[in-house]
């Protein structure tokens, strides 16, 4: 039997010596006006944060059924919050993120990424720790894919982004909104998180966004994107609770925003991912109301094109293609 790869890079650091060596650089004053309500003076910030940069994994050559029971629907957006399914189980929010990791977390954009590293402020000194090392931190390049997964990251503070007129938030603080907002708008919509909760990400970036149909390459890239950060975290699982410990992956629409990615193959390639990958449970976030649609009619068509025994990848992969997925256009976010 072939072992488990390694990552290709493995590092961790005590959460305060890395606040305290390499606090985030922001020049953004809403971003700080989250920071001083999530790391305010005089903040202890505690336990060790990992880092693990993983190489392209390849893609198993079969798909077993898919299990009703994998994918569970969460209505709206990440909350961070335990669920039934995270039980005995070690968890994951994936993380959208840029091919340079955590590329704009100090200027004014607020998008899935950015809003994530404002309310887990040790990921910006990540960032800064890992650019003064001069170790690469790139989720994508010209091998392929490289996911990365960071470890008991500090959740310190929750910024609400619905909209909001009676808090001088109509549309919201979700990103280009927040730019535009005043930094007592976003004081009023950050709360404390105290005491901090632990978070585990999972960055995978997807691929910027194209015009009209996928190309054969382009859901293939997709499907290993998506299947090795998902076995990274299964192999990270392992690692830290032991051979039998439950996997649970939250994710949503990733690259449906501003790359124009379309809803119904990417929750689709994610779902293949996540049994190729073994997950106990994939918790998808479908975001706004209506949301669920997308996910619903990926899970239907995934059903059409596989057989009770399961089917070759490379059948899959043309069936999928064969339906003819164009992209969208981007939100502007």
């Amino acid at each position: 039997m072939q072992s488990p790869p390694d990552p290709l890079d493995r590092r961790e650091f005590e959460a305060a010596t890395l606040m305290a060596e390499y606090p985030p650089r922001l020049h953004n004053a809403n971003k700080q006006a989250v920071h001083d309500i999530a790391s305010p003076p005089g903040s202890v910030h505690r336990g060790r944060v990992g880092f693990t940069r993983w190489a392209a994994m390849r893609i198993p050559p079969q798909l077993d059924p898919v299990a009703d029971e994998l994918v569970l629907a969460a209505p709206g957006f990440f909350d961070y919050a335990p669920t039934a399914a995270s039980r005995d189980a070690i968890v994951w929010h994936a993380n959208f993120a840029d091919p340079n990791l955590f590329v704009a977390d100090a200027g004014g954009l607020f998008a899935q990424d950015e809003m994530q590293v404002a309310e887990h402020p040790a990921l910006g000194a990540l960032r800064e720790a890992m650019a003064a090392a001069g170790a690469p931190a790139t989720t994508d390049g010209p091998g392929g894919p490289t996911p990365i997964l960071v470890t008991g990251v500090e959740r310190r503070a929750s910024v609400a982004t619905e909209p909001d007129a009676a808090a001088c938030r109509p549309r919201g603080l979700y990103g280009s909104a927040f730019a535009a907002a005043v930094p007592e708008v976003i004081r009023r919509a950050t709360t404390s998180v105290d005491p901090p909760t632990i978070t585990n990400l999972m960055a995978i970036a997807a691929i910027p966004g194209g015009r009209g149909v996928y190309r054969p390459d382009q859901i293939e890239k997709t499907l290993t994107t998506a299947f090795t950060g998902f076995q990274a975290a299964a192999l990270e699982s392992v690692r830290l609770g032991g051979r039998g410990t439950g996997v649970v992956v939250h994710t949503g629409y990733w690259g449906c925003g501003a790359f124009g990615g379309n809803r119904v193959l990417m929750a689709l390639l994610q779902v293949v991912a996540a049994q190729m990958a073994g997950l106990e449970r994939l918790v998808f976030h479908t975001g706004a109301p209506g949301g669920e649609s997308a996910l619903a009619q990926a899970r239907r068509l995934l059903q059409e094109l596989t057989r009770r025994d399961g089917v070759a990848t490379e059948m899959l992969l043309g069936a999928i293609h064969a339906q003819g997925f164009a992209w969208g256009v981007g939100d502007g976010n």
